[in-house]
C-alpha cells in the first residue's frame, strides 16, 4: 500500500494567529473571552492563550453574531442562552451554503 501524505493540521493556534484569521485586534478576542462563556481557550504555564479548532469555531460564531449580524454584546449573549442551538444550526447551514456557492462560482468561471 503506497504512502499517503496527510494534511498536517495544527492542534492549537496563538491569539495572534486567531486575530489575523478574523482581522481583529487580539484585545478584542480577549474581551470577548470575558464576555462569552463559550470562549474558553487553554492557557499554558506562561498564560498564553492556545485556541483549538473548536475554540475557533466558537469564536467564528460569536464574530458572526456581533460583527456580521450586528448584535450587541448583551444581545449576542442572550441569543446564545435562549436560542444558541438553533442559531448555531442556522449559522452552520449558512456556512455550508456559502461553500457550495463558492464551488459553483469556481465551476462557472472554468466554463468557456
Amino acid at each position: 500500500m503506497p504512502y499517503k501524505e496527510r494534511d498536517i493540521e495544527k492542534q492549537y493556534y496563538s491569539i495572534g494567529e486567531v486575530a489575523a484569521m478574523f482581522d481583529v485586534a487580539p484585545s478584542l478576542i480577549r474581551f470577548w473571552e470575558t464576555e462569552f462563556d463559550i470562549l474558553k481557550p487553554k492557557k499554558n504555564k506562561k498564560g498564553n492563550r492556545l485556541f483549538s479548532p473548536k475554540d475557533i469555531d466558537n469564536l467564528r460564531f460569536v464574530y458572526h453574531l456581533v460583527k456580521e449580524r450586528g448584535y450587541t454584546i448583551q444581545g449576542a449573549r442572550e441569543m446564545l442562552k435562549t436560542r444558541g442551538v438553533q442559531a448555531r444550526e442556522k449559522f452552520e447551514m449558512i456556512q455550508s451554503l456559502e461553500k457550495v456557492k463558492e464551488f459553483l462560482i469556481s465551476i462557472k468561471s472554468q466554463l468557456p
